[in-house]
């Protein structure tokens, strides 16, 4: 049988019990023949499709308020008492589809708002981590430099401190250097003007003694200006220093002296 003229007001009216799956067969066939037509109701198809797929799949499921449901749908039909929700007289199926549409949707919203929420805390729970994380930071740190300022102390109170005054050469004439030593608490070094280290390349502080062989006291690096104080241990049974030296060598240090001297005892 065919069908009379097509309305296009009425047909827009069913777009979300199309979407819902709620219209009769009939119905349906007649409201995709209009579709095949009409680019709006295609395009509002289309738009209410996604909201329907995301609600149901992009929002975590939560529970809420049970009088969130009540007044949603007592705006929609009208009708207070549950009982009189659930006639099929009172409420007719269209409708019953319409308001679940805008249920889903409402419990959607707040589902949203609670992940908004949600996601809020977190990002002010990882910035208070991060900020207690560099708080423990700065008390470490401060903690390492107060205790190698009193070794550094300990040292220079040490009744058998020993001072030995370094000279600049050739490399690095205007580099200037002293050492503090003492055998039962270490050794103070400090250094001014040192050049820049080349890459791949740090200094190496020598214990020169009546020995042949230099003895490694340590590595070290120069801030940005080319100072640098710092502390070694040394072992107790360390022979006498008769002088000291420094000089550049690859990263890790070298068993012996391999580059140029740059600080000389006088």
């Amino acid at each position: 049988m065919a069908m009379g003229p097509i309305d296009h007001g009425a047909l827009h009216d069913q777009l979300e019990l199309y979407v819902l799956g709620a219209l009769t067969p009939s119905e349906r066939a007649q409201f995709e023949t209009h579709l095949s037509t009409c680019d709006e109701c295609r395009a509002s198809v289309q738009a209410l499709s996604r909201v329907a797929d995301a609600l149901a799949q992009a929002v975590p499921q939560l529970e809420p308020p049970a009088s969130l449901r009540t007044r949603v749908l007592t705006s929609v039909t009208g009708v207070t008492s549950p009982s009189r929700m659930r006639t099929g007289s009172v409420v007719m199926p269209w409708l019953a589809a319409a308001a679940a549409l805008v249920v889903a949707v409402a419990l959607g919203g707040y589902a949203v708002a609670m992940r908004g929420r949600v996601s809020s805390l977190e990002t002010r729970l990882r910035e208070a981590v991060q900020r207690a994380a560099l708080t423990e930071r700065q008390i470490a740190d401060l903690r390492r430099t107060s205790a190698e300022a009193q070794s550094q102390v300990a040292v220079l109170a040490a009744p058998d401190l020993r001072r030995i005054d370094l000279a600049g050469q050739t490399a690095a004439p205007q580099s200037a250097g002293r050492a503090f030593w003492s055998r039962s608490r270490g050794l103070v070094f400090t250094a001014s003007n040192l050049p820049a280290l080349p890459a791949g390349k740090t200094y190496q502080l020598w214990v020169l003694t009546k020995q042949p062989a230099p003895i490694s006291a340590g590595l070290f690096r120069p801030d940005p200006g080319g100072n640098v104080r710092t502390m070694f241990e040394t072992p107790v049974d360390l022979p006498q220093p008769i002088g000291m030296a420094v000089t550049i060598e690859p990263d890790g240090g070298m068993p012996l002296p391999t580059g140029d001297k740059y600080l000389v005892s006088q």
